[in-house]
């Protein structure tokens, strides 16, 4: 068997491992997951008139076209710290040692993780989309090339905090530190464009809203579902994207790669 073969092989398996702890163990990805749908319904339902008056538009259905677009990204952060206490279980309970020394690609561990979560991260997106979707979301105007550039964006992000997630599990003791560790996935859209304009925020507070991966992800986000100008902040999102993601893979696989303690 070609050494390709062995890496799909094995990456495989780790893949329907993840998959299968995911499926018994669904209480952590669901309250991850509520998070981003418990925040849509607050700033729509609470704050929806009050926040569409604030950003110019008309009602609270201009909000909520807003809002569903950050709360995606969002929901992608929060759904990728379930993969960091994930990793540190597993280092922390001793399977990865068990790994270590069986006939296995090494790095199929990892990819198992990372293509593990991705796809959580995807189903996670379409829950939250539908509830969006459920509560008066709507994108007429996007082309199908449109909403394929937008599928992918998610992926991509997706794939780049993943492998930024599963560095952090490498270093985390414990799952609570795994879980604190990783909770700038979740705070930095909090102080991003996702929900008010970053025109709108002090001006000494919009370089921290905007020199960040996650508003030009958001902003191109909207841009491809509600037709709003992009402009520099498509390549600005791919290559935040793109540098995270290759920032985490060298991170993740020097750190497991390396001699264990």
């Amino acid at each position: 068997m070609s050494n390709l073969a062995l890496v799909v092989r094995d990456s495989s398996t780790m893949l329907r491992r993840n998959l299968l702890h995911a499926r018994r163990y669904p209480s952590l990805t669901l309250n991850l997951l509520l998070t981003p749908i418990m925040l849509l319904l607050l700033f729509v339902y609470v704050f929806g008139d009050t926040m569409s008056a604030g950003i110019g538009g008309g009602d609270r259905s201009d909000y909520i076209a807003y809002l569903v677009p950050g709360l995606l990204l969002m929901t992608i952060g929060s759904t990728t710290i379930g993969t960091a206490v994930s990793v540190s279980n597993d280092m922390s309970e001793g399977i990865i040692a068990r790994f270590r020394t069986m006939a296995i690609h090494r790095g199929s561990v990892l990819v198992g993780h990372v293509v593990g979560s991705v796809l959580q991260s995807v189903v996670s997106v379409v829950l939250v989309g539908a509830v969006g979707v459920a509560i008066g979301f709507r994108s007429t105007d996007a082309t199908v090339l449109e909403w394929l550039a937008a599928f992918g964006l998610l992926v991509l992000f997706a794939t780049a905090l993943t492998w930024i997630a599963v560095g952090m599990g490498l270093i985390s003791p414990n799952a609570e530190a795994a879980s604190n560790n990783a909770m700038p996935l979740i705070f930095l859209p909090l102080i991003s464009s996702a929900f008010v304009p970053v025109d709108a925020m002090p001006g000494w507070f919009q370089p921290i809203a905007e020199y960040q991966p996650f508003t030009p992800a958001i902003e191109t986000l909207r841009g491809l579902l509600l037709g709003t100008e992009i402009g520099d902040n498509g390549w600005i999102a791919v290559a935040w994207s793109l540098g995270l993601a290759v920032l985490g893979y060298r991170w993740a696989t020097a750190r497991f790669n390396g001699e264990p303690k």
